[in-house]
């Protein structure tokens, strides 16, 4: 990775301290932004409110969605490519 010359010194102070190669630093650092930016759209949170709704939509028996039987049982692209 090229960068300048004062991100090159803070690399490597950073990961002297923390008793890590430059290369495994960066990679540890790297993981832990990916983790996070995807757990971000993985995990939602949710206050007792917000939460009390969400089950209780859940836990509402199920019903018809107007003209979803209809779509579901109907040939699509795919079935006339067969």
């Amino acid at each position: 990775m090229r960068v300048d010359a004062g991100t090159k010194r803070l690399l490597e102070a950073a990961s002297e301290v923390a008793g890590a190669t430059v290369s495994s630093f960066i990679l540890d650092a790297a993981t832990s932004a990916a983790q996070q930016e995807l757990a971000d759209r993985t995990v939602f949170r949710l206050d007792e409110e917000q939460w009390a709704a969400f089950d209780a939509a859940l836990s509402r028996e199920a019903g018809d969605v107007p003209g979803l039987r209809e779509l579901m049982n109907s040939p699509t692209i795919l079935d006339e490519m067969s």
